[in-house]
């Protein structure tokens, strides 16, 4: 695995960074207004910077729950002896799973379920998950409530580049 690059972000990059995760069809002008004193020109720029430096993908978001999908659950697999990357491409495979990690400690791949009730959880739990090759147990945990994910994300403050030497950073309405 390659060591990430880092890329370095102003408050000007932070700022359409925000403006867009609020809105990620917002017009680049909208996006100048409200940065302030920010060109449409540099905001467009900026844009397609970030875009090809792999720091943002603009893309629908679906949202589970309108499409009846109440139940979410993580699920860690503890995996036998050279099945590692097998169950983790296989579960990554299934439309059920929205996220899948390798994992530390005492189970070795985590994923996240969304089913439509607790029975079709279980049905595909037992059914399909733990019936890949290299399984060797599954341990579920019921996730009643989201209060955040990686669809609302943003980078840490701490991240900006030369942060607190000017002190000035773009108005967000």
């Amino acid at each position: 695995m390659e060591p990430p690059i880092k890329h370095s972000l102003d408050a000007i990059d932070q700022g359409i960074i925000t403006l867009l995760n609020e809105n990620g069809r917002m017009p680049s002008a909208e996006i100048a207004r409200r940065l302030g004193d920010v060109p449409t020109r540099t905001v467009s720029y900026r844009i397609e910077n970030l875009i090809a430096a792999g720091i943002i993908a603009i893309r629908a978001i679906v949202n589970p729950h309108r499409l009846g999908y109440h139940v979410l659950a993580d699920v860690l697999i503890e995996v036998e002896p050279g099945y590692l990357r097998h169950v983790a491409e296989g579960a990554a495979a299934f439309e059920e799973i929205s996220y899948v990690a390798y994992a530390t400690g005492d189970r070795d791949v985590s994923v996240q379920v969304l089913a439509r009730s607790n029975s079709e959880l279980f049905d595909f739990v037992t059914d399909k998950l733990g019936t890949l090759p290299g399984v060797r147990r599954t341990q579920t945990h019921l996730l009643p409530l989201k209060i955040k994910d990686i669809d609302i994300w943003l980078p840490p403050a701490s991240t900006l580049e030369g942060r607190g030497q000017s002190g000035s950073e773009p108005e967000i309405e």
